[in-house]
């Protein structure tokens, strides 16, 4: 929004990137540690809620749980392969839901922080993924088996080695990972922080602003409750993107091509 001027209450300073950083509650312990926290009581207990008495006509709560599990499911098996996907079932669908409920916190009303916008929780997720796929295409392939078939596709001219070697090598190694943490962690910063503009604007034309211009903040509140709608869709669509991303490059490490 940058700088707004009223004519009476003064300027406006929109929200930045220090409103993330958040004080500790008690110890060293912040709002996000606790969310995260959080989220693994929310997700145990509620699989375990609706999983205990399994029905053959499901509630709506036994019904939410299977889809999951089966997206899960169907997610590894795409990407993975109908042969080997069974053991990864567990990670990509643990990867998914801890995305998606940490990413609606967001919205949640009285949490409204997505713990995704923190890049540490990201990365610790990307690391998890990293060793996976790297540890099982290593252990499938040997050492040497395995770089060579990431840094030497077959059909290749030998001559275009030379430049596609290490830009392979990189890809795997630098790039997709931490474009896989990076990607998650902007979509919830960003939109987090176009809530908080529109949402402390709205607020501050409300209350701040002369007679004539308040209600011009009811525009700030409309596009903060339509970013709202449109956030929880992205929210949703990162924790999907993440599990895909993860299944797809497990997958590829297993691949008999290398």
């Amino acid at each position: 929004m940058g700088a707004l001027v009223l004519a009476q209450g003064g300027t406006f300073v929109p929200p930045g990137a220090d409103s993330f950083f958040l004080p500790p509650i008690f110890g060293g312990v912040t709002k996000p540690m606790l969310l995260v926290a959080l989220s693994v009581v929310i997700i145990g207990a509620y699989f375990v809620v609706t999983t205990r008495n399994m029905q053959l006509v499901p509630s709506k709560g036994q019904f939410a749980a299977e889809q999951i599990y089966d997206f899960s499911r169907n997610t590894a098996r795409d990407q993975i392969g109908s042969k080997e996907f069974k053991p990864f079932i567990p990670l990509i669908f643990a990867l998914f839901t801890f995305v998606l409920v940490n990413n609606l916190f967001g919205i949640i009303p009285l949490v409204q922080f997505p713990t995704m916008a923190k890049i540490g929780f990201p990365i610790a997720l990307m690391l998890v993924v990293y060793v996976t796929y790297h540890g099982i295409g290593f252990k499938r392939h040997g050492f040497t088996g395995y770089l060579k078939g990431i840094m030497f596709p077959p059909n290749v001219p030998k001559p275009i080695y030379v430049l596609l070697a290490p830009i392979e090598f990189i890809s795997k190694f630098v790039t997709n990972p931490f474009a896989l943490a990076i990607r998650v962690f902007a979509a919830m910063f960003a939109g987090h922080l176009m809530l908080l503009v529109f949402t402390l604007g709205g607020q501050y034309l409300l209350v701040e602003a002369s007679a004539f211009l308040k209600p011009v903040s009811l525009l700030g509140f409309g596009f903060a409750i339509v970013l709202t709608f449109v956030e929880a869709l992205i929210q949703v669509l990162q924790a999907y993107i993440f599990a895909l991303l993860s299944a797809s490059y497990i997958g590829s490490a297993l691949a008999e091509e290398h």
